[in-house]
């Protein structure tokens, strides 16, 4: 460890005592008097992601911002994903600075807005953003409605583990990821192959570094690395298959097919095989049924 020095950690580590790379978004409520009111978040990142009823994002904010302010009061946040612009993000720099109305940093704003389909009563969109999530804040979890909009010089205990008012200056959301919206050329790389033209230019920033700048770097094309997948034991496919349902069997010639599924995702895989091959009235599934079955796989990944 003579290469390495021992930093202190102090608060906000991940910007004071680190480089950190985060995203940089801009998060949509609505203020008390039914604008839209727009703050920059780098503390937004996936949360619940399989195994669920639903999926949700964690983000981290000040419980006195306008954000989260508004998520107490009305449930609602929506995420949008803005390119690396310079302008736009000079203008995502000013509005994530601290101790402005919504009116007040409203007012000039250069982003341009549009309503949601799913609801009146939802944030407004920015245009411009590639990617969009709507959601809304889970507060049954820890009991977190309870906490409520109002107490902008600070929370007093008790707090919250993970989901409300966590400490007397900040708080968590769980949001629960209602609905995802993407700009064509996006949508069309995920559903039909992504390739290294189809990844939107997004910035990653380092949060303030100093008193004086907010450190940003732009996007470069992305480098493919090919996966080294590794061919499992076709013996392991079939007694994993095998223990999937007595009504449905695999062929040894369908299972070696399936040899490059990671094992710790092969019996998920099966299941949903299984499932698909019931619902199509299969009970042998060979290498012509796999297909079949495989069609339907993509199937329901574009719905």
């Amino acid at each position: 460890m003579k290469d390495f020095k021992d930093l202190r950690i102090v608060d906000n580590f991940y910007q004071t005592s680190a480089f950190y790379p985060m995203p940089t978004i801009l998060i949509s409520t609505v203020s008390q008097n039914g604008k839209t009111n727009l703050g920059s978040y780098s503390l937004c990142f996936p949360y619940y992601i399989a195994g669920k009823d639903y999926y949700a994002m964690l983000l981290e904010a000040r419980n006195s911002s306008n954000t989260a302010q508004n998520i107490l009061r009305t449930k609602k946040a929506t995420l949008n994903f803005i390119t690396d612009d310079r302008k736009n993000f000079k203008e995502a720099v000013r509005l994530g600075f601290p101790g402005e109305t919504t009116d007040e940093k409203m007012k000039d704003c250069k982003f341009e807005l549009v309503d949601s389909e799913i609801g009146a009563d939802r944030p407004k969109i920015v245009k411009d953003a590639f990617q969009v999530f709507e959601c809304t804040w889970d507060d049954s979890l820890e009991d977190a409605y309870k906490d409520k909009e109002g107490c902008l010089e600070g929370y007093e205990p008790p707090y919250r583990n993970f989901n409300g008012i966590t400490s007397k200056f900040g708080a968590h959301f769980i949001l629960k990821v209602d609905k995802i919206w993407m700009k064509e050329k996006q949508y069309d790389a995920i559903v039909n192959g992504v390739k290294g033209s189809a990844f939107p230019k997004v910035p990653v920033d380092y949060g303030y570094r100093d008193s004086t700048n907010f450190w940003y770097t732009k996007f470069r094309k992305p480098i493919a690395e090919q996966i080294q997948a590794k061919d499992g034991d076709v013996n392991s496919v079939i007694y994993c298959a095998g223990r999937i349902d007595p009504n449905v069997k695999f062929t040894k010639e369908a299972c070696e097919k399936l040899t490059k599924i990671p094992r710790v995702f092969l019996k998920m895989a099966l299941t949903q095989m299984v499932e698909i091959a019931k619902s199509e009235g299969i009970t042998l599934i060979d290498e012509q049924a796999l297909t079949v079955i495989n069609d339907k796989r993509r199937q329901e990944k574009k719905k």
